[in-house]
This record gives structure tokens, sequence and C-alpha cells, in this order.
């Protein structure tokens, strides 16, 4: 029944090794959460059967940090989660699908440079730290994966609204074949000069940021703020 669950194989066996840690598991498969249960030694508090896109971190005060082989059909939606909850999470450190590690890792000007690229950057470093070969796993799968570390970046606090610069990335990139002027036009806007012609690509985190400010200060004088 567990053939492809070999506990000497499982992350949470090195996890354990490291007792200072305060580790919680949050597990979808309740097949799985026996199989932990029978052979981890775990407390019953720590071993959550929750949905981590709907799972909310009461069991811990202050911050925690993020391990583990992400599920590669979900794994762009966990990284939304967790930026949900960015502010209490200073560190990740996940395997997922290669594609979507370069994705997040990608540099301004790149193809694969989107909104995970931008929404991230912002509060964390990225880094790419490997590549996992399909031979490592049983059955091996037929797509290469990556691990990426995030770790809390100087920013603190965005200097605008982060819901108007959540808002603003993800409208420039949903048509990011458009220049900024036609992707984010709205009425009463206007995208300035040094951004209008360009696309979403073309700009940094912190010309993001610094657009978002400007857009949030033209909302502000229309609406007498």
């Amino acid at each position: 029944m567990y053939w492809k669950w070999v506990p000497e194989r499982i992350l949470t066996r090195f996890l354990l090794q490291r007792p200072e840690l305060n580790l919680h598991i949050i597990e979808i498969d309740p097949e799985f959460v026996e199989f932990l249960r029978e052979n981890f030694s775990l407390p019953p508090e720590h071993l959550h059967l929750a949905n981590f896109l709907k799972w909310y971190p009461d069991c811990f005060s202050g911050s925690f940090s993020i391990i583990g082989n992400f599920p590669y059909n979900i794994s762009s939606q966990i990284f939304f989660r967790i930026l949900e909850m960015h502010e209490r999470i200073p560190e990740v450190v996940g395997m997922v699908q290669k594609e979507v590690a370069k994705r997040i890792s990608s540099p301004p000007g790149s193809k694969t440079y989107g909104i995970l690229s931008v929404l991230i950057g912002a509060f964390y470093d990225i880094d790419y730290l490997f590549t996992v070969s399909p031979k490592v796993f049983i059955p091996p799968p037929k797509v290469q994966s990556a691990v990426i570390r995030l770790r809390h970046n100087s920013t603190g606090n965005l200097p605008c609204r982060e819901d108007l610069f959540f808002a603003t990335v993800k409208k420039a990139f949903n048509r990011r074949r458009k220049m900024l002027r036609n992707s984010l036009n709205e009425p009463g806007l206007k995208i300035p000069g040094e951004y209008a012609e360009k696309r979403p690509e073309q700009l940094s985190v912190d010309d993001f940021i610094r657009l978002t400010r400007i857009l949030e200060n033209q909302k502000d004088s229309r609406y007498g703020s």
C-alpha cells in the first residue's frame, strides 16, 4: 500500500534530526498522515490534516518558516498563499517543477519573468539552489525539478499600497504583450512617460513599486483623499 512512501526517503525523517526545530507537518492526504503517524515520532498536535491553501497558522504565535516538496500542480497557488502571509514567513525552501523555479527566479527582461517573479521579489531574495534529476524519484517523473530558497529582503513594508501593487502587477502581466499605457489603461489615470511605452517584463520590482506609488497618488487625487 505504501510502496511509494519509504521512510528512509521522506523529508520529515531528516527534519526530525534537527531537534531545535518546532516542526509542524501540513498534509492533505489522510493515508499519508496515517503513514507519518505510524513511522515517525510526532506529537499529534504537530501533524495537521489540512489543505495548505486554506490552512491558517494558528499553531504559531509569531513567525515560521516553510520547507517542503510542493505539489507541482498547485505550486504557484502555494506561493500566492505564502505571499498572503509573507510578514510571518521569513524563509521558504521548496522543491517545485524546474520551469516554476526558473520563472520565479527570472530577472527583468526574461521571457519567463512574470507575476510571481515580481511579487515574490518584492519581499524576498530568491535563490535557485539546484536542479533535481528525475532519476532520484520512484517512479521518475517526466519533468525536471528544482529547489529554490526565499529569504526576507530588507524591504519590510512596501512604500505603496500593497493591494494596489499586487493588482497593478497582475493587470500588467495578464496583458503582457501590450504596452503599459494600454494594459493599465483606466479612466482618470495617466501612465507616466518613462513606463507608458514599456511592457511589463521590462520593469524591475522597484519600477513596479514606483509606478504603483504614482498610480496611488493619482487615485487619491481623483477621489480627494
